[in-house]
């Protein structure tokens, strides 16, 4: 198939379109049986989020695609491979496991951060809190798929691979469901897990970056259990922005890391600003979360 054909066909893809009202009602369930979990204008502001993302990853979705088709045609497996029933299970890995490092390094990467932590800002977790999407991370996001395309894998079947993602992780956004059985909460990424990672409490930070499997969080070392009786998971930010103002939302961090830049007079320092992880400083105290969590012995 040509570009054109390729680009055709993924205009023909409405899976999300499909899932959208069944967010909006899962979410008005979720309101009817526990409204003290919502807020209306930080619904609102996480709704404006979900716009903003749409709007920022247009053209680096467009971009990649056509990187992805060029990298496919390369690929000397792509004839071999091709569409057929078991592809589906290597891409499925694959696309978890790109998914798996781009969320972690969003975490430990502080330019990265600033575009995911709009998704981190609110205080509440609820499946409202899930359509509250990093925007500027829509810039980056999609070099981390980069080499899929050169394992001979169609890059419209990774475009549907990364909507299925997105649709289970709608889903581990909330509070209602404790755990599950343990088969599966060893090898998914739960709502028990995922309450985790929107936590603020040292023992919880930069954790369970997974997308459907949790395999990778504890193969890499980055899994921790929700441990409820010893410590709450609380939500938001280490320092929360207490704004509804949807630009300082969206962009507060980059500001911060201007001004952080601004005030550092080594250019090694300027770079681990922008490089280094959320909580570095050249002249206080290392908040970064692995140097809180080892003086806490956790």
């Amino acid at each position: 198939m040509t570009l054109i054909d390729y680009i055709e066909q993924l205009s023909q893809d409405k899976l999300l379109y499909f899932a959208f009202p069944i967010f909006f009602v899962s979410m008005l369930v979720e309101y009817q049986i526990s409204k003290e979990k919502y807020n209306a204008k930080d619904t609102g502001i996480s709704i404006l989020m979900m716009i903003f993302s749409a709007i920022v990853e247009f053209f680096p979705k467009v971009i990649a695609f056509v990187i992805f088709f060029y990298l496919h045609e390369l690929s000397p497996l792509k004839d071999i491979v091709g569409r057929q029933w078991w592809v589906w299970i290597l891409l499925f890995f694959a696309d978890d496991f790109a998914y798996y490092w781009f969320h972690r390094l969003n975490h430990e990467v502080r330019l990265f951060w600033a575009g995911h932590v709009p998704h981190h800002s609110s205080i509440h977790m609820n499946l409202g809190t899930a359509l509250r999407q990093g925007v500027g991370e829509r810039i980056h996001k999609f070099f981390f798929w980069i080499w899929i395309p050169l394992l001979g894998i169609d890059p419209l079947m990774m475009f549907v691979m990364m909507s299925v993602s997105l649709i289970y992780q709608f889903f581990v956004h909330t509070e209602l469901i404790n755990k599950l059985p343990k088969p599966i909460e060893f090898i998914f990424n739960t709502p028990s897990h995922h309450r985790v990672h929107h936590a603020s409490n040292i023992r919880y930070l930069d954790c369970n970056h997974a997308g459907v499997l949790i395999i990778w969080d504890r193969i890499f070392g980055t899994f921790s259990e929700e441990l409820k009786d010893i410590e709450h998971p609380v939500y938001g930010l280490t320092v929360n922005i207490e704004t509804y103002n949807p630009i300082k939302v969206a962009t507060h961090e980059y500001s911060a890391i201007l001004k952080d830049v601004k005030r550092a007079r080594k250019f090694s320092d300027k770079l681990n600003y922008i490089f280094n992880s959320p909580g570095w400083t050249h002249d206080g105290e290392d908040k970064r979360a692995k140097t809180l969590r080892k003086k806490m012995n956790l």
